[in-house]
């Protein structure tokens, strides 16, 4: 008889051994219908999975779906590009007026994201089913789900892999109307996966341009990350048998911090008009607030890590278009008449994906253009992190 596919192709590793031996333990879990966790060791990990994560914001602007919106294309789930784990987060998926900030929530329009992300993950819409076209290890299940006014996230994992995501937990912290309501803030979730544990923090920070505005969003970012806190509801058995799990957000393993961050572009207006007539978003981007913060020592996200911006401002567009709303050729007299100064502000990068801790690599940054239904743009990551495995498992399969 001849090797199977996939014993052939471990065997000509150098460490064979070590990744058959691993390769059995992602099996016995579950694991093994995935194509990113079949690969299962980086050099130099001896007790590690590799499980690929899919990250993306998207402010739709308080902007109702329609029945027909497609989001394959943004989760770019078609082929061999699946992810394991999908962790999307929405801003203003209800428009930010006074009764939806301190009304009863609404959870019509959480439930309707979550129909359509359903809908692409298990590959329904396109073919015109209502049944999973996905087979049972690889159709795609909610984790967890959690909404505040207009912020919501949502987690997804391959049923193969869904029984070893454990412990989900949520947070909300209100950062806007007088540093409290929900209007604008943070919704985190995290997860322990195997024996590694993952945060994921979807913002809306302050918004404007002008003087101090900056500073306002640095210190909403300070709050959320100081005054997030998980409380753990469990038994004095399961608290005995099991490790103390992390309560603040910088003490998990792996973290995202993912949303309308709101950094905008600190230039001169004249000159900000002509690099957005030639289109050079590299000389603009050198402007950016963000990396600013994120290039000094000492600032609000010292010790965070942004793959390379190469996509075009993610706001602000006019809805149903790809035209800027901001025009470059506008007259002084034509920006005065205009009621609103923020359609005259330059183009930003507004939506924006983070992370921090050891275990990450970032394979994917990009924005999606073919989405219209908002004034911003829909951004995605997609990481691949190496997952600690459980020790208890490890054991099972050295006695064996």
């Amino acid at each position: 008889m001849g090797k199977s596919p996939k014993l052939a192709q471990v065997s000509h590793l150098p460490s064979a051994p070590k990744l058959l031996r691993h390769c059995l333990i992602s099996e016995s879990a579950g694991l093994e219908k995935s194509i990113s966790t079949t690969l299962l060791l980086q050099e130099g990990q001896s007790n590690g999975i590799k499980c690929k994560v899919f990250a993306g914001t998207w402010n739709v602007g308080g902007a109702a779906p329609p029945d027909d919106l497609d989001l394959t294309d943004w989760l770019d789930n078609e082929g061999g590009s699946c992810c394991d784990i999908y962790v999307l987060g929405f801003q203003e998926i209800v428009p930010l007026n006074v009764r939806n900030v301190l009304g009863p929530k609404k959870r019509s329009a959480a439930m309707k994201w979550g129909s359509l992300i359903a809908d692409a993950l298990n590959n329904r819409g396109r073919r015109g089913g209502g049944e999973d076209e996905c087979g049972d290890e690889d159709a795609f299940g909610c984790v967890v789900s959690k909404q505040m006014v207009g912020i919501f996230v949502s987690v997804w994992a391959r049923s193969g892999l869904r029984r070893h995501v454990r412990h989900p937990g949520v947070s909300c912290v209100g950062a806007g109307v007088l540093g409290l309501l929900g209007n604008k803030g943070a919704v985190t979730v995290r997860f322990v996966l195997q024996a590694t544990s993952f945060c994921f923090v979807c913002c809306h920070l302050a918004s404007g341009s002008g003087r101090g505005d900056v500073q306002r969003r640095n210190a909403d970012a300070g709050n959320i990350l100081s005054r997030t806190r998980f409380h753990c509801r469990r038994c004095r058995a399961a608290a005995a048998a099991a490790p103390e799990l992390p309560r603040k957000i910088l003490d998990h393993d792996r973290v995202v911090l993912l949303g309308d961050l709101n950094y905008r572009v600190a230039m001169d207006d004249g000159e900000a008009r002509e690099l957005v007539r030639a289109r050079k978003w590299g000389m603009l981007l050198e402007n950016d607030e963000l990396l600013l913060e994120l290039s000094t020592r000492g600032r609000r996200f010292d010790g965070w890590r942004e793959g390379l911006v190469t996509f075009a401002p993610t706001y602000k567009y006019h809805r149903g278009s790809d035209q800027l709303f901001w025009r470059p050729d506008a007259t002084a007299a034509a920006r005065a008449r205009c009621r609103h100064q923020e359609q005259h502000r330059a183009p930003a990068w507004c939506d924006r994906i983070l992370w921090r801790g050891k275990g990450m690599t970032q394979t994917l940054y990009e924005s999606c253009g073919g989405y219209r239904l908002s004034d911003h743009r829909p951004v995605r990551a997609v990481f691949h992190a190496v997952c600690d495995v459980v020790e208890e498992l490890m054991e099972g399969v050295e006695d064996s």
